[in-house]
């Protein structure tokens, strides 16, 4: 495929992460406000990785209270239950990006490349932070997930092509649970690269899996089972992205 560049958006930043949030606070704010903060975004921390690890129902509140280096009472300071810190990781991590995404594709009218550039961010976001991206394999294609966020936005995606007869499927909700599938997939896969210890590092090296272009590839074939010959398909995957460049301060 050919090499991709860039288009850039301006004043548009990435949902950031519960820690990145807390480096951008206020240094001037009051000390105790500061530390109620860190300790909120430790716990949300805490609980993205040991969720992200074993699921909600397998992690106990005093596990993320240790792992937070919090005391257990504390926890109550901040949230009323283990689903009330979990509905906000899936606020704060799937929710946000998905109307991040939402604001990034405004301007395209194609719904192949609308899903394209959701793929391939999606993708790219999971190589960068692979606990984000084991926390959305985890909790993808759950109950709780389907309703939400990222994957409401993909059904709408999917039958949006559909409707403007973009994508030829014979079945909407088929197509959302193979693009929806195929994507994270594809992610885990791409874990097992970034994690040498995985435990399908071995299986994906014996196919001489290869990371590079991976989102690009994953897009391309998406688009054909959605309907697009493959020419088509790897040139819309390989098309520039639009890009976040830093919002800019008021002074």
């Amino acid at each position: 495929m050919s090499k991709t560049t860039n288009r850039p958006i301006p004043k548009r930043a990435a949902p950031r992460t519960p820690a990145a949030t807390l480096e951008a606070a206020d240094a001037r704010e009051p000390r105790g406000a500061r530390r109620k903060r860190e300790t909120r975004a430790r716990l949300l921390e805490a609980a993205l990785k040991l969720m992200a690890e074993k699921g909600m129902e397998g992690v106990a509140i005093n596990e993320i209270t240790e792992a937070a280096d919090v005391g257990f009472g504390s926890f109550y300071n901040h949230f009323e239950s283990k689903e009330a810190i979990y509905a906000t990781l899936v606020e704060s991590v799937f929710e946000e990006f998905a109307d991040w995404l939402d604001r990034l594709t405004t301007g395209l009218t194609d719904p192949a490349e609308v899903i394209t550039v959701s793929v391939r961010y999606t993708l790219m976001r999971a190589h960068r932070e692979p606990l984000w991206g084991q926390f959305l394999v985890r909790e993808g294609l759950s109950s709780r997930m389907l309703a939400r966020g990222l994957g409401q936005r993909l059904l709408r995606d999917v039958q949006s092509g559909i409707v403007a007869k973009r994508f030829a499927v014979a079945d909407p909700f088929v197509a959302f649970l193979s693009v929806g599938g195929t994507v994270l997939a594809a992610v885990t896969a791409q874990l097992g690269l970034v994690a040498p210890e995985a435990p399908n590092a071995d299986a994906l090296n014996a196919f001489d899996f290869s990371s590079e272009h991976l989102a690009e590839r994953v897009a391309a074939t998406l688009l054909q089972s959605l309907g697009l010959k493959r020419a088509e398909a790897e040139k819309i995957a390989t098309r520039a992205l639009p890009i976040v460049e830093p919002a800019v301060e008021a002074d």
